[in-house]
C-alpha cells in the first residue's frame, strides 16, 4: 500500500495554490490560508494523529468555503431583489452595492391591463377600415384580414367608429335651444336675435346635464339609433346603411397579445432570470468576523469530508500482528451532517435580516415602546 502524504504540521500559502483563484490575490485570503488550514488539521487530531491531507487540500476547502457563502449571501439578496432587478442592465457588478426597490416589473405586468384597456402597454393598436354598402347589414372582417395577409382569426376588435356625434357637439343644436323654450325667453327679454348659442342666463350645472340627456334620448327614441353587433368578427350595422360610406375601427392581433417576450430583451445584457443577475463571487476582505467564522468552519467541514474519502480508500492500515480500520464512514456522515447544519443556520440567519422580518420587528418594538411609555407618569405644568 502507498504511504499518503502527511501533513507536516505548517504551510506557506502563494497565488495559483487554490483550484480556481478567486481570492489568491486578496492579502486577508492569504493570510487566513494558512491559519486555517493549521486550524482544520489540529481539529482532525494533528499531531496526536496523522492528517492524510496536504496544505492545498485545506487551501481548496477554504476557497470552495468562501464561494458558498458568497453564493449563499447573494442568492438570498438576488431573490429578495429580483422583482427590482428583472430587465436592468448586466453590465455591472451588484456586489456590495445598496438596491432600492422600483416598479419595473409590476408596470409590465399592469401593461397587459392596459392593453387590453386600450389605455397603454405594450400591444400595437391597428387601424381598419371596410366599405359600406348602401342595403348591405352584415360585413365579414375576414376578407379585411386576407387583404392585409392577416390570418383571419388573428384579428380582434377593439372599437368601432360607428356613432352619433357626442350630445355635448351638438349642445346648441335647434332641438336643444327651442325644445327647452329657451328661444322662448329669449324672445322674452328682448334677445331673440341672437343665435341659442348664446345664452344671457346664469344656469345651474344640472340643467346643461339634463339637456345633454335630453339630446341622447331624443336620438335614441325618435332617431334610429346608432349601434353594431360584432360577433365572431362579422359586424352587423343598425340601422341598415342608406348610403356607400367607409367604416373605420382598431383591432390588435391576438399572436401579439400571445407573444411572451418583452421586445428588446432577447440576448444577452438584460437580467432575465435568477442566473443573469449580475453577483460574481464575494471579496473575501469585505467578509465581517461573523461570516469568517461560519467560512472557517464550513471549511472544517469540507476538509473533514476529504479526509473521510482518503481514508477510506485505504480501509485498514496494517500494523504488526493486526490491522488498524480506519474511521471512513463516521468522518464523512459527521461532515455531511456539520455542511447542512450550516448551510441551514445561514439561511436562518438571512431570513432573518429580510426586509420583513426586520419590519415586523419595528413594529413590535414601537408597539411595546408606546405601551411602557404609556406606563410613565405624565408631567403636569403649573403655569
Amino acid at each position: 500500500m502507498a504511504n499518503p502524504s502527511i501533513f507536516p504540521g505548517s504551510s506557506s500559502f502563494f497565488p495559483g495554490n487554490t483550484p480556481f483563484g478567486f481570492y489568491d490575490n486578496d492579502s486577508d485570503f492569504q493570510t487566513d490560508a494558512d491559519k486555517v488550514a493549521l486550524f482544520c488539521a489540529r481539529r482532525l487530531g494533528f499531531p496526536l494523529t496523522d492528517v492524510e491531507l496536504q496544505d492545498i487540500n485545506f487551501y481548496t476547502a477554504f476557497e470552495e468555503a468562501v464561494t458558498t457563502y458568497g453564493n449563499e449571501v447573494f442568492a438570498y439578496q438576488a431573490a429578495q431583489n429580483y422583482l427590482s432587478l428583472e430587465g436592468s442592465s448586466t453590465g455591472s457588478s451588484l456586489n456590495y452595492k445598496l438596491q432600492k426597490p422600483n416598479l419595473g416589473t409590476q408596470v409590465r405586468i399592469a401593461e397587459a391591463y392596459g392593453s387590453e384597456a386600450g389605455v397603454g402597454g405594450s400591444i400595437e393598436y391597428r387601424t381598419g377600415s371596410i366599405q359600406m354598402t348602401a342595403g348591405k347589414q352584415v360585413y365579414d372582417l375576414a376578407e379585411f384580414a386576407s387583404s392585409q395577409s392577416i390570418e383571419k382569426n388573428d384579428i380582434e376588435v377593439k372599437k368601432i367608429y360607428y356613432e352619433s356625434e357626442p350630445a355635448i357637439v351638438r349642445y346648441f343644436d335647434p332641438y336643444a335651444g327651442t325644445g327647452t323654450d329657451v328661444q322662448g325667453l329669449l324672445d322674452a327679454f328682448g334677445f331673440g336675435n341672437y343665435t341659442p348659442g348664446i345664452n344671457f342666463l346664469l344656469m345651474p350645472i344640472n340643467y346643461d346635464l339634463q339637456k345633454i340627456q335630453a339630446i341622447d334620448f331624443n336620438d335614441t327614441i325618435r332617431k334610429s339609433n346608432y349601434s353594431f353587433e360584432l360577433i365572431n368578427n362579422k359586424i352587423r350595422i343598425f340601422p341598415i346603411p342608406n348610403k356607400n360610406k367607409v367604416l373605420h375601427f382598431k383591432y390588435i392581433l391576438k399572436s401579439d397579445r400571445s407573444t411572451p417576450t418583452v421586445s428588446g430583451s432577447l440576448g444577452s445584457g438584460v437580467v432575465t432570470d435568477i442566473s443573469t443577475v449580475p453577483y460574481t463571487n464575494p471579496t473575501y476582505s469585505n467578509i465581517n468576523s461573523i461570516g469568517r467564522q461560519w467560512v472557517f468552519e464550513y471549511t472544517l467541514a469540507l476538509s473533514k469530508e476529504m479526509l473521510g474519502y482518503v481514508r477510506g480508500k485505504y480501509g485498514t492500515v496494517p500494523i504488526p500482528g493486526a490491522d488498524v480500520t480506519l474511521n471512513q464512514s463516521d468522518l464523512i456522515s459527521a461532515a455531511t451532517a456539520e455542511k447542512t447544519t450550516l448551510i441551514e443556520r445561514l439561511r436562518a440567519y438571512l431570513e432573518e435580516t429580510s426586509r420583513t422580518k426586520l419590519l415586523e420587528k419595528k413594529a413590535s418594538e414601537s408597539e411595546f415602546l408606546q405601551k411602557d411609555l404609556a406606563a410613565s407618569p405624565y408631567t403636569i405644568y403649573i403655569g
